[in-house]
């Protein structure tokens, strides 16, 4: 429950531990599916009047699927409080599969996979994925396999429903203008003879993605106009290493802020238009990003620069004590303002519900404050310093030509004044496999750092 009586507007929004990474390749993209197929026709909507009363209400209803939660979500006026849980609880209970919409869902989302796929920078992520992720791609790609989700039957959607859509497995957020008391005996009323299904990760638990053993760097040739160089480590996960997962939210800010050191010696000596860094929560294996775009003539030495300035990540001088105060108020004073709109801080509930738990969310400010230098050294010492890695350039081919760029400048790692860089064994490439579009991740699909 989220009490927040600034507007007479209530959402309703039900939290499942499904997405991507619950997938084998044989179900990747159902979660997906599913999610499409959440709102449509079930048992008790065929009733006359049914869809009439919704419209009345004016519910409006969406979904999202992440890798580590897919969330659905109507948000009505405050005497539309009741439908809309009968509704949700209608849609998760009894859905019907019916195959004439599936085949109408399937058709919409391959044409959205596909719509996906005409962006260029499906086919950077698409490859940084395939390699930090090489085990198991599958499980860190929400949007799915087209092939997949061609294939789908109701008796599919059917099984996700029986494995993963039951109570223990689920969670209802209610936000807005309500009082709590009054929901949690509405909730009972309505969800209390829900019966509670086995545990869908007991007998079946998700694989953990194993570490990388070698840096590894792709080229991947597509028609934009500027470079953008990727490089990309396996960072922390909530369940194993959660005071890493501070200090690299409070660490990734400092080095967003236009003043920072990373900042001023990427953007503002001109090497490269924009640089971003990056490190995405998750509970099985959080990727650490760092992003940036420049030009084909600056490219060899922008990929030096950002060598170097990942080099320098643990020296005692790289921030202040100033920047590290004023990053956790920062982070502090947008969790805040994150609770401003009732209706999306429910996503952030439920995102944090499945990938960390509500303990995690409930102390996620508090611990942000205590985090010290020594942490953040820690988490850059354990997860990105003279750690293997992923390089990646996004780069036409005429641009590549002229750069003169190849994979074994990708690979290569230089000495900051003062560090030691210790080689990395077994580096290597695949510059066939950098083209290949294989099971990408739809931009739509995948969020920031958090929701």
């Amino acid at each position: 429950m989220i009490e927040n009586g600034s507007v007479p507007l209530v959402t309703v929004e039900i939290a499942v531990k499904n997405g991507a990474y619950t997938e084998t390749p044989e179900y990747n993209g159902l979660s997906h599916l599913y999610e499409h197929m959440f709102f449509k026709t079930n048992e008790r909507s065929k009733a006359e009047g049914y869809n009439d009363k919704s419209a009345e209400l004016g519910m409006l209803s969406n979904a999202t699927t992440r890798e580590e939660v897919v969330n659905y979500f109507t948000t009505t006026i405050k005497n539309g409080t009741r439908e809309a849980m009968i509704m949700m609880r209608d849609a998760i209970r009894y859905p019907l599969f019916d195959k004439q919409e599936l085949d109408q869902e399937i058709q919409v989302v391959l044409d959205e996979l596909a719509q996906h796929r005409s962006n260029p920078f499906f086919y950077l992520l698409d490859a940084v994925d395939s390699r930090l992720w090489y085990k198991y791609q599958s499980r860190k790609n929400p949007g799915g396999n087209p092939e997949t989700v061609a294939r789908a039957t109701p008796e599919m959607m059917r099984t996700i429903q029986r494995k993963f859509y039951i109570p223990n497995n689920s969670a209802v957020v209610v936000s807005g203008d309500v009082n709590s008391q009054e929901i949690f005996k509405m909730a009972e009323e309505i969800f209390g003879d829900w019966a509670r299904g086995e545990d869908p990760f007991l007998k079946d638990p998700v694989p953990r993605h194993p570490a990388m053993t070698a840096d590894t760097a792709a080229i991947v040739n597509q028609p934009v106009n500027a470079p953008t160089i990727q490089f990309s480590f396996q960072g922390p996960s909530t369940d194993t290493d959660a005071a890493a997962t501070y200090a690299a939210d409070v660490f990734s800010f400092i080095l967003r802020q236009p003043n920072s050191k990373f900042s001023r010696e990427l953007v503002d000596t001109g090497l490269t238009t924009g640089a971003a860094f990056n490190y995405y929560t998750q509970l099985n294996v959080g990727p650490i990003s760092l992003q940036a775009q420049t030009t084909p003539e600056k490219l060899k030495d922008a990929i030096k620069a950002i060598n170097l300035q990942i080099e320098q990540f643990d020296s005692p001088d790289y921030f202040t004590d100033e920047e590290l105060e004023s990053a956790k108020t920062l982070l502090d004073v947008e969790e805040i303002y994150g609770r401003e709109k009732p209706s999306e801080y429910a996503h952030t509930v439920s995102f944090w519900w499945a990938s960390s738990g509500l303990d995690y969310f409930a102390s996620y400010v508090d611990n942000l404050r205590k985090v010290t230098r020594a942490d953040i050294k820690r988490y850059v010492d354990k997860y990105i310093h003279n750690k293997p890695r992923v390089v990646a350039v996004l780069i036409s081919e005429k641009d590549q030509q002229s750069s003169g760029i190849t994979e074994s400048d990708l690979l290569k790692r230089y000495e900051a004044p003062g560090v030691k860089v210790e080689p990395k064994p077994g580096a290597k490439s695949s510059p066939a496999a950098a083209k290949k579009p294989v099971k990408g991740k739809p931009a739509a699909k995948k969020s920031a750092r958090k929701p």
